[in-house]
């Protein structure tokens, strides 16, 4: 059911166009677009259409982190993140994997602990009054 294929360049404006539909603008376009070009950017096709993806990098303590995982709002609660996170976690360049979300997005946290990451910290101070939860997972 779940494609799930690092992205390729010609996918950019159709990431950028579901990015768009969850935060309303396309002020992120650069970062999907570098992650595309340093292969670190994953995505999930529904037939041949893409529906959501998924931006990494190593560079968080020498660790794999997922910065950013965004489905199509009508596209959730089906699988898709959980079929990123797993690519990610199964093709890890590194053994650790780390992510976060805020304290107030119970949905994401829920994600996080079905795919088997385990709470690591809570960063104060990012989202005022909204902490940030830690997660990890060994891949």
């Amino acid at each position: 059911m779940n494609n799930v294929t690092k992205a390729q360049i010609d996918d950019l404006d159709k990431l950028v166009n579901i990015d768009k539909a969850v935060i309303g603008d396309d002020r992120r376009r650069d970062y999907i677009k570098d992650a595309i070009e340093a292969e670190t950017c994953i995505a999930v096709k529904e037939e041949d259409h893409i529906v959501g993806f998924l931006l990494y990098d190593t560079s968080f303590f020498g660790c794999s982190f997922i910065s950013l995982i965004i489905v199509m709002p009508n596209k959730r609660r089906k699988g898709y993140a959980s079929s990123m996170i797993e690519y990610m976690v199964t093709h890890s360049p590194t053994k650790k994997v780390f992510s976060s979300t805020n304290q107030s997005n119970v949905k994401m946290q829920n994600v996080f602990i079905k795919n088997g990451f385990i709470q690591s910290g809570i960063i104060e101070n990012l989202d005022e009054g909204d902490p940030e939860i830690i997660y990890y997972k060994i891949s």
